[in-house]
């Protein structure tokens, strides 16, 4: 992937979030911490655009639809 160097402007509060998750290991640099979160954002944007898809190729799931997923989903206790 070609990289290129730019110079962006944070709030003092959101800098210190970045610092934080360096600090702990979340993240590598300033740099990856943003890539991160940006990459994590077109994932988003990707799996809305299917579901946007998806509903107007099928329509909205029905209620029995929606409730077994939330079953499906749910971490299990024990």
């Amino acid at each position: 992937m070609t990289k290129a160097k730019i110079a962006i402007s944070l709030p003092k509060d959101q800098l210190a979030r970045v610092h934080r998750e360096i600090r702990a290991g979340r993240a590598d640099s300033v740099s990856g911490y943003i890539a991160r979160v940006l990459a994590e954002s077109e994932k988003r944007e990707s799996l809305r655009a299917l579901l946007r898809d998806l509903t107007e190729q099928y329509g909205e799931p029905a209620a029995e639809d929606i409730e077994w997923a939330e079953r499906a989903l749910t971490p299990r206790r024990g």
